[in-house]
């Protein structure tokens, strides 16, 4: 039986495994930098690198048979990706820039077996409503947008941030080359 390794310390990441019934898998998070490995690419493309680069540094360790799990999420808005924020005063600005506005969510997914990768992106476009400066501060305060992309995450609070959600595109990559 393959042993599952999820290349992420991220608790959302965990959960949405164990909601799609994998509840047998180790964590082991990648611990190089993320940011060097997408520079100068588009979003879907950066996200990728990304996802393949902390799937390979996990991979390195891993045994024959184990499957490594890796992936990376980033807003872009306005020609650029916003990351997660460096503090509360970036998570405030960045949710104002993205109050009123579309913008895209961009995953990338990373799945490495025995030196055999598969690769997939999937973007969403989401429309925020029109967020007051109260709505943004109480927010940030709970502190809950500080490891999130864009400073928020749809999964739980700033779901009522959403006016609605758009276009889905997916783009997978050959199965294990």
């Amino acid at each position: 039986m393959t042993k599952l390794i999820l290349a992420s310390a991220s608790p959302r990441r965990k959960m949405l495994l164990a909601q799609a019934g994998l509840t047998d898998f180790t964590v082991r998070p990648a611990l190089g930098p993320e940011p060097e490995a997408a520079e100068g690419l588009p979003p879907d493309e950066a996200v990728l690198a990304i996802a393949l680069a902390k799937g390979r540094e996990v991979a390195a360790t891993a045994r024959s048979g184990e499957l490594v799990l890796a992936a990376d999420t980033e807003v872009y808005f306005d020609g650029a990706l916003l990351g997660k924020p460096w503090d509360e005063a970036d998570a405030v600005r960045m949710l104002s820039r993205l109050s009123g506005a579309r913008h895209t969510v961009y995953t990338g997914v990373a799945l490495l077996l025995d030196g055999k990768v598969c690769t997939g992106v999937e973007a969403t476009d989401v429309f925020f409503r029109p967020l007051t400066p109260q709505e943004i501060e109480a927010y940030v305060k709970t502190c809950v947008s500080m490891d999130k992309a864009g400073g928020y995450g749809l999964q739980g609070l700033a779901s009522v941030f959403v006016r609605r959600r758009g276009r889905c595109v997916q783009r997978d990559r050959a199965a294990f080359v």
